[in-house]
């Protein structure tokens, strides 16, 4: 028998310590991580800072403890800790009435206890610091007719007492994700020292909600830079971002492009430009595409330039070295999905030098140290979950050395090995394979063929919400397949599937299918598919096409795509790609599962969120009633309290036993069991 493992037990994996975040304080002594496990009753996942001793000798030891949890470390240039949590100023228990909303609170540099540093009204979202400067960037909310954090807090208690929860909208959109937007109106503040009981706080402009994010200062603190939104309608809604002086509020330039979205802004070292991904905006004929830029500070004249003109892959948010290059121009670090993996690149700005830093795994939350000399990330892989590593700055392809940390050495009900083929235009295609360990050719596993949402994403790191070894653990083979739109693999990639997500994507999935199933130790006759978000669209989509699955699971999916478009968070996006249903109807029928529900026949579980607000409950309700009518046999699992993803530590247990009862029913061909509490 194999050797049992957390995976084997839900409870005990979801009980395995999750790592996200890191902050270097100023001198590059102290690395902070953040910690996730569960509450002591089970039922909620709590953050806790822990200090990782960056030369990887000591182990890493816990600085905060709280009922609320801590997150989103940074560091001021006196090396203060500071944190984001909603822990109450002094602890009155932990009941459900006493919560608020998130402050930001700060450790002092020689220990002692933690103390409130900042708080709103509305509670603080994102917020930066700045490596010279005690002056702290943060962005924060203001109910509409508020001019001042004390009026903001007098109309808040007002509509509190008189049970009022309706929002006025006056523009688009009006959620995002899995919350609502407003009342309160999102802002920019800057605030120059918080030393006293009312620091001042300067308003740098309000800020719509966008598909990019991001707060920035300038190393002297004297500039702040944040990601908004401009437009009016839906499908003229764009990313931009804007430069104010961080002392008086005013805005000094505008970064934009009717073609193009901007986020993630970060200062070069003089202070005196911006770097920024800048997003070409998708069209009917175009999937868009992703690079660096970099544009004057402050210089509305100036509309930058591309870094990355010859890179293949999409960049992520650029990290800016304290150390310029000799020719005193900016080193930039990111990262990118690139062939199943997700290097850290080192580019130098002056000369565009590109080195991949990294030859495995898939890297995030980059810092560098003060000298420029050391770069510090955290990696992860389809069989490794995120854990703390040190970088030489310089070195390409290397192993990076593994910090101590909680959440290492969690060990795999299974194995890990790829799967390649070629598409019929002759692109070469891979997957990911997640074999259980007792597959053999004298005991084939069954195969569960597991789609990407996105779909412009990757397998090609640790998921928590989607691990494969869950279902390695009950016994089956994983196929995580990289077809048509999924990022890594150049331009080309996106562009095979732009005009048919249907289309190429699930040929290659196909291929890479029939590819894995000619293993010996793989079952052909015992298979299963499941997907979310586009990986669910796919689920429905095959549902329509084949029957060659056992069973179909399907997360989060688009069903309709002509009442999708009007309902999700961001329709302009989706009639951008899709076309106008009033005008443009071509794709919709081409693509929309639901005008071919009568062709299905093979059993599907569908699973939806009611706070979803990307591919809204709608769909899924559409697609549970249409299989009830063709008298497909299925079960739709209905979370009234989850969004788009399923986040509360016991519906994360049922959503995987759920899923799980009911592969085993209709995959090996077991009675079919109930899963508790549902």
């Amino acid at each position: 028998m194999p050797e049992s493992t957390a995976f084997h037990d839900l409870a005990a994996f979801l009980a395995l310590p999750r790592v996200s975040s890191l902050a270097l304080s100023p001198d590059g002594t102290r690395l902070v991580t953040v910690v996730q496990e569960l509450s002591a009753d089970r039922t909620r996942f709590i953050g806790a800072l822990w200090e990782v001793d960056p030369a990887g000798e000591r182990p890493a030891r816990r600085l905060t403890r709280s009922a609320r949890g801590e997150s989103a470390p940074a560091f001021l240039p006196d090396g203060t800790l500071l944190f984001l949590s909603s822990r109450p100023v002094a602890d009155p228990g932990d009941g459900e009435d006493d919560r608020q909303e998130a402050a930001l609170w700060s450790l002092p540099e020689g220990g002692g206890e933690a103390s409130q540093l900042l708080a709103r009204p509305g509670g603080i979202g994102e917020y930066a610091t700045s490596a010279a400067s005690a002056r702290i960037a943060l962005a924060a909310s203001l109910l509409p007719g508020a001019a001042d954090a004390e009026q903001d807090e007098r109309l808040r208690e007002t509509r509190r007492k008189a049970k009022v929860s309706a929002i006025l909208h006056e523009s688009v959109p009006v959620r995002y994700w899995d919350h609502d937007l407003g009342p309160g109106v999102p802002h920019v503040f800057t605030v120059p020292d918080t030393a006293g009981e009312r620091p001042a706080v300067v308003d740098c402009g309000a800020r719509r909600a966008s598909l990019d994010e991001g707060v920035a200062l300038s190393p002297d603190g004297s500039l702040v830079a944040y990601a908004t939104a401009v437009g009016t309608v839906p499908d003229d809604i764009r990313s931009v971002i804007v430069v104010a002086d961080a002392e008086t509020g005013k805005p000094l330039r505008m970064l934009e492009s009717p073609d193009a979205e901007f986020g993630a802004p970060a200062f070069t070292p003089d202070g005196r430009h911006l770097v920024c991904a800048r997003r070409r905006r998708i069209t009917w004929d175009a999937p868009g595409d992703v690079t660096l830029w970099l544009a004057d500070a402050t210089d509305d004249g100036d509309p930058g330039r591309d870094l990355l003109p010859d890179f293949g892959q999409w960049p992520g948010a650029p990290v800016v070295s304290p150390v310029p290059a000799e020719d005193g121009t900016a080193v930039v670090y990111f990262t990118a999905d690139e062939g199943g993996h997700g290097p850290v690149f080192r580019l130098s700005a002056g000369s565009g030098e590109l080195v991949a830093l990294t030859a495995s795994g898939t890297y995030s939350d980059v810092v560098v140290s003060p000298d420029g000399g050391t770069v510090y990330a955290l990696r992860s892989a389809v069989d490794s979950p995120p854990a703390p590593v040190r970088l030489d700055a310089g070195t390409p392809g290397q192993q990076p050395a593994t910090l101590p940390c909680p959440g290492q050495d969690t060990a795999l009900p299974g194995g890990l090995t790829e799967v390649h083929t070629t598409a019929e235009d002759g692109t070469a295609l891979r997957a990911w394979l997640v074999l259980p360990d007792d597959a053999s050719a004298d005991a084939p596993a069954p195969l569960l063929l597991w789609v990407h949402g996105g779909p412009q994403t990757s397998w090609n790191a640790w998921h928590w919400r989607w691990s494969p070894w869950v279902a390695a653990a009950a016994g089956y083979a994983v196929l995580l397949p990289d077809p048509a739109l999924s990022t890594g693999y150049g331009q080309h990639m996106h562009e095979r599937g732009w005009a048919h997500w249907g289309g190429a994507p699930y040929d290659d999935v196909m291929a890479l299918t029939d590819a894995a199933l000619r293993r010996d130790d793989l079952d052909a006759d015992r298979t299963a598919m499941m997907g979310g978000s586009y990986g669910g669209y796919m689920a429905n989509w095959i549902a329509t096409r084949t029957d060659r699955f056992k069973a179909i699971v399907t997360h989060a999916s688009l069903w309709n795509m002509y009442s999708f478009a009007q309902v999700t968070d961001f329709p302009g996006y989706w009639m951008r790609r899709q076309g106008d249903p009033l005008v443009r109807t071509e794709r919709y029928e081409l693509e929309s599962p639901h005008l071919r529900a009568a062709k299905i026949t093979t059993p599907m579980l569908v699973i939806h969120g009611d706070k979803d607000y990307r591919v809204p409950i709608g769909e899924g309700l559409a697609l549970w009633n249409d299989l009830a009518r063709f008298q497909v046999p299925a079960k739709f699992l209905y979370f009234p309290d989850e969004g788009h993803w399923i986040l509360k530590p016991n519906n994360v247990r049922l959503w995987y036993a759920t899923v799980l009862a009911f592969l085993a029913h209709h995959v090996r061909g077991e009675e079919w069991q109930r899963p508790d509490l549902v």
